[in-house]
């Protein structure tokens, strides 16, 4: 059987270290994982076929890790990333299952970021919610739950309470053809655009009675999204 006769730390990674056996070099190991061996240790020939797999494992965590160092990732996404880096199927899957046992994917808390994030920075409808999410890869059962508790006419309102104060002097009709035309393309079903805009437009009435000119008074206005 194949005997350690050394164990050295890459001089350009010191978290890696590399294995000779026999006075050759057979392959290289996380310095954790090198760590564990010593030197004068007989390995079998299945014993360096798991070390070199486990290893491999341990390189496609460590890719995904830095992937999902910019933001949330689904778990699709990692697959695909890892997959366009050339790591083999059985890699990517022991790595899926590693990173999601270790609490860094979770498809539910994933789709709770997404929307929570586009509630905060662009509001979009249940309808739109629902498609980019599927784009990312999310299952149907998981983004239904997601979804559950959001409140798309309250929703509307917040994407239109912006776009209207770039609206003055439009009339009424204006104003409410263009919104509505800008929420449904953000997914918004008409059902919740119409009581979102009837409440912002109560209230703009009511704060700024002079907000919008008698109609056939309208200034052109672009479209708004």
């Amino acid at each position: 059987m194949p005997v350690i006769t050394a164990l050295e730390v890459q001089k350009r990674n010191k978290e890696r270290a590399n294995v000779y056996l026999d006075g050759e070099y057979s392959f290289s190991l996380a310095l954790m994982e090198a760590a564990k061996l010593h030197k004068g240790q007989t390995l079998t020939d299945d014993e360096i076929t798991r070390l070199k797999d486990e290893d491999l494992v341990g390189r496609a965590v460590e890719s995904a890790a830095r992937f999902l160092g910019h933001r949330p990732r689904s778990i699709a996404e990692v697959k695909r990333n890892l997959t366009g880096k050339d790591f083999d199927p059985g890699v990517i899957e022991a790595a899926l299952a590693r990173l999601t046992a270790l609490g860094y994917l979770d498809d539910m808390a994933f789709a709770r970021y997404w929307i929570e994030s586009r509630t905060q920075f662009k509001p979009l409808g249940e309808t739109a919610l629902r498609f980019e999410l599927r784009q990312k890869g999310v299952d149907e059962d998981t983004i239904e739950a997601a979804l559950e508790p959001v409140d798309d006419q309250s929703g509307a309102y917040r994407a239109a309470a912006p776009l209207l104060k770039r609206m003055r002097g439009s009339d009424r009709r204006t104003a409410r053809q263009k919104l509505s035309t800008s929420l449904a393309r953000r997914g918004f079903r008409f059902g919740d655009i119409r009581p979102a805009l009837d409440r912002l437009f109560e209230e703009t009435d009511e704060h700024d009675p002079g907000f919008f000119a008698a109609d056939g008074e309208t200034d052109d206005l672009n479209e708004y999204d």
